[in-house]
């Protein structure tokens, strides 16, 4: 016998879907961790701010920008960059849903 208990309702996914806002919380999520990654990537790296700025070819502030888990309008061409300032490789894939 298991002391699993039966699960209530649908699943995350299902409950946001119903309430609209999937594609978003998925969008903030793969950010966040995109942001977590690249800021751990650079203290591991002892890489200052500014020294990522001047490595991506931009501004401190868009270093910020890049770096902050909420900031979802970051482009591709930025991460990508961002990921290759701290020595890592952006990979994008499409999955089946």
């Amino acid at each position: 016998m298991t002391d699993e208990k039966p699960s209530v309702g649908g699943s995350l996914e299902h409950f946001l879907d119903e309430l609209g806002e999937r594609d978003e919380v998925y969008g903030e999520a793969i950010k966040r961790v995109l942001a977590w990654e690249i800021e751990e990537a650079r203290k591991t790296q002892s890489i200052t701010k500014s020294e990522m700025a001047s490595k991506m070819g931009t501004s401190r502030t868009q270093v910020e920008r890049v770096l902050d888990p909420r900031n979802v309008a970051v482009s591709l061409d930025t991460l990508e960059r961002a990921a290759r300032s701290v020595g890592k490789k952006l990979v994008i894939s499409l999955v089946d849903v």
